[in-house]
């Protein structure tokens, strides 16, 4: 069945590995059948600041508060058409793919600032004006799925369960739980392509077939397994219920599985003219 993919990338090389990967992610998905939105955010020129600019007729012009300008502007079609069209290509999508080097264990400044000013409230959080009744599971975005394609500089064994880096999706958390899964989307495990800072031709190849072979089961593999704010395991909405991950505490404890692992594309590390 033909579906809609939304990718953002953020990469301003148009030859990096990056930009390589969108290429082939888009020739791949539209070759299944599939319809591709993209998002450019360099091209694009995208402003990364979320500020009183956001917020061309407001609320309360004494003091800027983010939260009742949001809830305004996004309720009353007061938002600027950059955003907009953002929000109108995430609805859209039956799938949203972020895409992006690894800079300093997060995404660019640019990509967060794109999630900062398009997830408005109403849409990313406050969903029916309930508050935070629709989170975690729930929410506008609920049905649609999301997946992390990350370009990352250094060797695996840095990002393993005890490398010196710390576990990658225990870094990327933050992104897949707090900001696609927080507004309802079933999040895929992260695909992770190391050693991309002295990648070879030879691995450039490997992780065109890994990125290929993932975007097959873009819509068939299972997403991580979250636990939902309103599944059970939550009573009071916040805090996990005492039989609930027995023993647990921190980030895993509020993954069914107890486990949260990439998967990652195979490299072999030498010099080769393409960056991450």
């Amino acid at each position: 069945m033909k579906k809609t993919v939304l990718i953002v990338h953020a990469q301003p090389e148009p030859t990096s590995l990056t930009r390589h990967l969108v290429n082939i992610g888009v020739e791949t998905l539209e070759r299944q059948g599939h319809k591709v939105l993209l998002s450019n955010l360099y091209g694009m020129n995208w402003k990364a600041t979320f500020d009183e600019h956001d917020f061309p007729s407001r609320l309360d012009p004494s003091r800027l508060g983010f939260i009742a300008e949001s809830e305004h502007a996004y309720g009353n079609g007061l938002q600027t058409a950059d955003v907009e069209v953002e929000q109108e290509k995430i609805l859209a999508a039956d799938a949203v793919i972020l895409q992006f080097p690894l800079w300093w264990f997060g995404m660019p400044a640019i990509l967060k600032g794109w999630v900062d000013r398009v997830f408005a409230y109403g849409l990313a959080y406050g969903f029916k004006k309930a508050g935070n009744k629709y989170r975690y599971g729930d929410g506008a975005l609920k049905g649609k799925r999301a997946m992390l394609s990350v370009m990352i500089g250094g060797p695996e064994k840095d990002y393993s369960p005890r490398g010196i880096n710390g576990p990658l999706e225990q870094l990327l958390f933050p992104i897949t739980h707090g900001t696609l899964f927080f507004p309802g989307m079933g999040v895929l495990p992260t695909h992770a392509v190391y050693g991309t800072g002295s990648i070879t031709a030879e691995g450039v190849a490997a992780a065109e077939e890994g990125w290929r072979l993932r975007l097959e089961g873009l819509f068939n593999d299972a997403p991580i397994p979250f636990r939902s704010q309103n599944g059970g395991d939550y009573p009071d909405a916040h805090v996990l219920d005492s039989h609930v991950a027995v023993g647990q505490s921190g980030l895993l404890a509020h993954i069914a599985s107890g486990q949260l692992a990439p998967r990652s594309a195979e490299t072999v590390p030498q010099s080769v003219d393409i960056g991450a």
